[in-house]
Formats: structure tokens, C-alpha cells, sequence
């Protein structure tokens, strides 16, 4: 009884202030389906930096020619036209891969085996083809876009066999050029030959695109040190290049058309196709 008379005028101040809200969380909470490694790399520089224009962008760094297109997430975004059939089954090259969705420029994307499968996992509009490549180099990274359209570019250990194929857009490719803004370490340096690559900042701002011939390291070295566009890539990542190599801008990109094609260019199993956002 002593005890409750007194605490029964603390108990009374108490009750003259409000109850004080608990401190919200830094963060939202994630989706339950959504892949963790886009939540991770998702940054809020869209709000602050000024919608990049989409433009052709032609730049020398090292002795190493660089052509293609600048965009932001924002405006236009990517999406995979792969062929189930095979490798020109569907699409002659780039620029028929483009038109088949009404895109401005596009690139070839993944690797494939001499059969014509992917090397490694595809998935476009949500369908899945391919496999998950867990060992070889050609596959160490991934480009990929969720169902509300934010892409990202990661290492295969960011994301689960399970949850790469809930993605609506993938393709499983390598390797990985540059990594958290500094060229990575220990890329193939004899080799000679054309490029196609994709750039990010790790925010909006994108370029798809392809090289002079050169080597990976000399490529990643070129990349990793200079601007291709308006800005510094975060990570890039390397997609099948040589006689698979195909970049083709419509004349509704500023600066372009452009089209870089050689005639032994062989057909590929699929491309990234830029498309306006709807």
C-alpha cells in the first residue's frame, strides 16, 4: 500500500504528457518476393540529380573507341528480346531486334553455347530460359530490372538461383568490368577484341554500348578511370562481344543513326533493347 501512494504521483505527472511515437525504422520494410541485392544497391540519387538526356555519346580513352548511348531509367529503360528458337530464328541483328518492340537503339546481350542455348540464365517479360551459370567467368555478373522497373547491375552471389528467376528481366553475363567505381583486378589482358558493355552510376543514369577492339583489362582500366558520358560508371559489365558484337542507334536518339555491324558479325541469341518508359 505504501508503494502505490508513492507512485501514484509519478503515475499522474506521467499521464499529463503524451506517450512519445517510437523512433520510425531508417528504412521500409523490404518486400517479401523482391530480389535483397536491388534494395541494396537502390539509391536516392533520382530525386536530386537532373534527368540525363539519351544521346549518342562517342568518346576515345587509351587508344580505345567508345560509341554508344547515354539514357536515364527515368525516361527509357531496357528490355531483353531473346529468341526461344535460337540465334537468328527471330531477329537478323540488332536493329530488327529494335523494331520488333518499337526501341530506339539496342545491343546484343548474353553469351550462348554452339547449340544456340544461353550461357547462362535469361529471363525476358518474366519467361525464363538458360541456366544458371555458377562457374565460369562469362557469367560473375548480372544485369537485371524488377517488376516496378528499377534495374541494377550485380555479382551472381547477390542474388539466389530462386529469386534471379523472379526478376522480370535478366541476363546473366561477365565479367564484371568495373566494380564500386574502380576497374577490377585480374581481367584477360591479351586478347584483342570488340567489346559490348553496359554502364551504370548506380542510380538512374545508364550507357549501352561497344568498343574498338582491345582487351578486357585494357577496357576495364579505360572505363574504370574516365567518364564514357556525363559521369562516372559505378559497375560495368561485360556482355559477349567479338563477332557477336552489334550496336544499332535509330535516328530518334540525338546524334545518332548509328550502326556498327562488320559483315561476318554472327546472329546471337538475344539483345537489350532500349525502349522509351510508358
Amino acid at each position: 500500500m505504501r508503494f502505490l501512494v508513492k507512485a501514484l504521483p509519478l503515475l499522474l505527472l506521467a499521464g499529463c504528457f503524451p506517450n512519445r511515437p517510437e523512433t520510425p525504422p531508417l528504412e521500409p520494410p523490404e518486400p517479401v518476393n523482391a530480389p535483397p541485392a536491388l534494395l541494396a544497391v537502390a539509391v536516392p540519387v533520382a530525386k536530386t540529380i537532373p534527368l540525363t538526356p539519351t544521346r549518342l555519346t562517342v568518346r576515345e580513352i587509351s587508344g580505345i573507341k567508345l560509341e554508344g548511348v547515354e539514357f536515364d531509367s527515368r525516361n527509357h529503360h531496357l528490355i531483353v528480346a531473346d529468341q526461344a528458337n535460337g540465334p537468328g530464328t527471330k531477329f537478323a541483328d540488332a536493329a530488327s531486334a529494335a523494331a520488333s518492340v518499337r526501341g530506339i537503339a539496342a545491343v546484343n546481350a548474353g553469351f550462348f553455347t554452339p547449340e544456340g542455348a544461353p550461357l547462362g540464365l535469361v529471363v525476358a517479360a518474366e519467361k525464363t530460359s538458360g541456366a544458371w551459370n555458377s562457374a565460369s567467368s562469362l557469367g560473375n555478373g548480372v544485369w537485371y530490372k524488377d517488376s516496378s522497373g528499377k534495374a541494377a547491375i550485380v555479382r551472381r552471389e547477390s542474388l539466389s538461383r530462386s529469386s534471379a528467376k523472379t526478376v522480370h528481366e535478366l541476363i546473366q553475363a561477365g565479367p564484371i568490368l568495373v566494380e564500386n567505381s574502380k576497374p577490377v583486378g585480374g581481367l584477360e589482358g591479351t586478347k584483342t577484341s570488340a567489346r559490348t558493355f553496359i554502364l551504370w552510376d548506380g542510380g538512374t543514369r545508364w550507357w549501352i554500348g561497344r568498343s574498338s577492339p582491345c582487351t578486357l583489362a585494357a577496357l576495364g582500366n579505360a572505363i574504370g578511370h574516365n567518364p564514357v558520358g556525363g559521369w562516372k560508371a559505378r559497375q560495368a559489365l561485360n556482355l559477349d562481344g567479338g563477332r557477336s558484337a552489334d550496336l544499332w542507334i535509330s535516328s530518334q536518339v540525338p546524334g545518332g543513326p548509328l550502326t556498327r555491324r562488320t559483315p561476318w558479325n554472327r546472329p546471337v541469341r538475344n539483345f537489350l533493347v532500349l525502349v522509351p518508359q510508358h
